[in-house]
């Protein structure tokens, strides 16, 4: 009897770790994306509040997304070296203490300051979150799931951002777009404190700085050169000079790295195919899908004159679609494999972007906005969840870390980069002209761009993926 009852009740407990960890990572997770949104309908009450100008509003979107994007790295390769659970408590920490000094900001420059931190704390916190996933659930159907469940926590905290905004800026104000993240900061941090196992995969040793600093400000400078073409255009100095500049940096990244004997990016991880094709593929991807959700609520406003709460509710139907492709994932991963269902997510999306593009001015819900936006998210959480798997399953163990954060850089790098460029069709298309049929020629010209992306990556997938069936096949 005794035999019997004490493995069952470590089971338990095993079982009651293993959901706490999923359940902290996928709300670092939905933080961490949601705050990438959900402060673009509390601008103008931002502007009004702190006397912000227009590119002090640009940059409170910015100082997120280029801090988030070009920390990745170290924030992957820390979680290896020093432990997942502590660099996940690191992490949220300083992205719930950001949350709360930019929520009490007084003037914009603390406000651009406490966007910047969160950016730096959503980069320590996003790898932190994938890795451990993988590490408390065991390769298979669970992994899985649990993949699965966290990449649709993700992608629904983006869909969420605009209607949670503006639920929360009209029924308090901007601030507690911000202030709403410190109670839920708070709570999981006290939970991941307690539930939480330590785990390294990586001797603990001194991180590469020169590396990430040289990564960090590359891809910085890139982000702001790319930020700059909406204003200034491509060929203008202020977006040539940090672009180039930042593209020297990236090249003399590579050349430090394969000179270090303790690199922060071994070159050899993206000598393996799956981690190459998946992250190539997932910057395509985010770079086609990220911008949706900013077209499709400028047509919703500017053209079809919904309110900003409107336009939230107008896309729910897509921000369920995702979240309904990602979970559906796993088990049609089972039945096609990965690389299968890849293909058929993209040609999904693809499908709902070319049907986007035939949008016009008197547009009607039903096929202007939900059918085609159900379509382009559905595929985009079905291609997704794949994709990250393949990269995942391709990294050695003690390299985890850092192939989660490559995923995230990849997808979020590739969403400035395809929100700057389309932004930039769009502006060409309608060459100045504010009407509803200027601005939708405009919105559709983008949405036919993005799709054609997608055909491409649908292209490369084809070639380089590699062809295995996902081990939830066990």
């Amino acid at each position: 009897m005794v035999d019997v009852s004490t493995p069952t009740r470590r089971t338990g407990r095993t079982r009651t770790r293993t959901w706490a960890v999923v359940l902290a990572a996928c709300v670092g997770q939905f933080l961490v994306v949601l705050d990438v949104s959900v402060v673009n309908v509390a601008l103008p009450s931002m502007r009004t509040d702190l006397g912000l100008s227009t590119a002090g509003l640009q940059w409170v979107l910015n100082a997120y997304s280029i801090a988030f994007a070009g920390f990745m790295l170290l924030g992957g390769r820390a979680a290896d070296l020093y432990g997942r659970k502590l660099m996940f408590l690191v992490g949220l920490g300083l992205f719930t203490a950001a949350s709360l000094a930019g929520g009490l900001a007084q003037e914009g420059w603390q406000l651009l300051a406490a966007r910047a931190a969160q950016g730096l704390g959503a980069a320590v916190l996003a790898p932190a979150t994938l890795t451990l996933l993988t590490a408390a659930v065991p390769e298979g159907p669970a992994r899985a799931r649990a993949i699965g469940t966290w990449m649709a926590v993700g992608a629904g905290g983006g869909a969420a951002g605009g209607l949670i905004g503006g639920v929360l800026t009209d029924a308090l104000s901007w601030r507690w777009v911000l202030l709403i993240n410190v109670p839920v900061g708070v709570l999981v941090l006290v939970g991941a404190a307690v539930y939480l196992a330590e785990g390294r995969t990586g001797e603990r040793s001194r991180i590469d700085f020169p590396g990430a600093l040289l990564v960090t400000a590359g891809l910085a400078s890139v982000a702001y050169g790319i930020v700059q073409t909406e204003k200034s255009g491509w060929t203008a100095s202020a977006t040539l000079l940090p672009l180039l500049g930042g593209v020297a940096l990236l090249a003399l990244f590579v050349l430090v790295e394969s000179r270090t004997a303790k690199p922060l990016m071994p070159l050899r991880v993206l000598g393996a195919r799956a981690v190459a094709s998946a992250n190539v593929a997932m910057f395509l991807i985010g770079s086609a899908t990220f911008s949706m959700w900013y077209f499709m609520t400028v047509y919703a406003q500017n053209v079809l004159g919904y309110s900003a709460m409107e336009a939230g509710l107008a896309l729910m139907p897509t921000s369920v679609a995702i979240v309904v492709g990602s979970k559906c994932a796993p088990r049609l991963m089972a039945r096609v494999g990965a690389k299968n269902l890849a293909l058929v997510g993209t040609v999904v999306a693809a499908a709902g972007f070319g049907w986007q593009s035939t949008m016009t001015a008197g547009g009607v819900y039903l096929t202007s906005i939900c059918l085609p936006g159900v379509l382009m998210m559905a595929g985009t959480g079905l291609a997704a969840t794949p994709l990250a798997s393949l990269a995942i399953s391709g990294a050695a163990p003690g390299e985890a870390g850092l192939v989660s954060g490559l995923v995230n850089t990849s997808r979020t790098m590739g969403g400035a980069l395809g929100l700057a460029v389309l932004s930039t069709v769009a502006a060409a298309r309608t060459d100045g002209g504010t009407g509803p049929a200027d601005l939708t020629a405009g919105y559709a010209l983008a949405f036919r761009t993005s799709g054609s992306v997608l055909l491409g990556g649908l292209l490369l997938m084809i070639f380089w993926l590699p062809r295995h069936r996902s081990s939830v096949q066990r």
